[in-house]
């Protein structure tokens, strides 16, 4: 029998030469159900009610959202209260916190520019 050799190099095609796949979830869920987002469940924590949880967040707002509005109606408050007296520790949380809501703004500011800008 002859012997039959392979040719030293052998073009092989094994991968497509153009692939591409979404990986945004509006794209493939087929809808948004309660705190889960099609096959994806978002864990949120335990809860001592879920249902009461769920409904929140349906009714009210993500924790992001109420998370916001008291951020921001906590700086409306150390606007108007005196905190010179406090100590060095708890004006330290004060700060952090003033720090964290000065970075958040300056997000929202950047966003809102980059929505204006995009249409």
């Amino acid at each position: 029998m002859k012997d039959a050799r392979l040719p030293a190099y052998m073009p092989a095609n094994l991968a497509p030469s153009s692939l591409s796949q979404s990986i945004l979830p509006w794209t493939w869920a087929p809808q948004f159900t309660g705190l889960g987002l099609g096959q994806v469940t978002v864990y949120v924590g335990q809860s001592s009610n879920p249902d009461t949880e769920r409904e929140i967040l349906d009714r009210v707002g993500s924790y992001g959202r109420q998370l916001g509005q008291i951020g921001d109606a906590l700086a409306v408050i150390m606007k108007r209260v005196d905190l010179s007296g406090l100590s060095e520790e708890d004006q330290d949380a004060i700060d952090e916190l003033k720090d964290q809501l000065s970075a958040i703004a300056r997000v929202k500011r950047r966003a809102a520019r980059a929505r204006a800008a995009a249409r």
